[in-house]
Formats: structure tokens, sequence, C-alpha cells
């Protein structure tokens, strides 16, 4: 069965980096976009990024653009998200999930088709 399993998370204190990872199995993973979302307390999930089969497109949600890097290794069926200049804001479960979708990539939730079980990420003050 598909796995994505995310790795990584962990306190930091604002301004600082982090790097959160998720290895895929169970799929071929160079046939799938992949994204990263996250998901606060009482809030609903979010989008944060994602990056097409190939590596050479990205989209970033607004909050995150010129803080946090997507990237993949479609040799190492991996995805990972730096994250730098964290903000408290930041603070959020990160799920990494797989999308079979070609073309333009997406920031809805409904389009992708695996999740992982997520990555807690606290930046505290």
């Amino acid at each position: 069965q598909v796995q994505l399993v995310e790795s990584g998370g962990g306190l930091v204190q604002a301004g600082g980096s982090l790097r959160l990872s998720c290895a895929a199995s169970g799929l071929t993973f160079s046939s799938y976009a992949m994204g990263w979302f996250r998901q606060a307390p009482g809030k609903e999930r979010e989008f944060v990024a994602a990056i097409s089969q190939s590596g050479t497109s990205t989209y970033y949600a607004d909050s995150v653009k010129g803080r946090f890097t997507i990237s993949r290794d479609n040799a190492k069926n991996t995805v990972s998200l730096q994250m730098n200049n964290l903000k408290p804001e930041d603070t959020a479960v990160y799920y990494c999930a797989a999308a079979r979708i070609w073309g333009s990539l997406s920031s809805s939730r409904t389009r992708y088709d695996y999740w992982g079980q997520g990555a807690q990420v606290t930046v505290s003050s």
C-alpha cells in the first residue's frame, strides 16, 4: 500500500530553520506531483507548497514564499521542505501529499490522493 512518512519536525526559535522530509513507498513516485500542507490547532488544513513530477515547477502559498523551498529526489522517492526564517505562525502539523495530476499544480486538498501522518513543527517566539 501507499505510504508517505514525514520526518524532521521539531521545536525551533523564531528566525530559525527546519527541514522536513517525506519518504514515499508503494507508488510510482515520479508519476505524482507532491505537496506540503499544514494544519494549526483550530484551523483548516492549508496549502504550503507543491512540486511537479520532474521538479521543474513549484508553487507556494504567499505566506511562505521566499522562506520555504520544496524539492524532490525521484531516485530516492523523497520530497523535502526547507523552512527558513520561521515564524510562530508557522506552528502546525505539516503533511506531505501525493497527487496524480499533470499540468498545473494544485493547492486544493481534494486533488491529492495520498497523505502522510503529519509532523509537528513548533516555532517559539
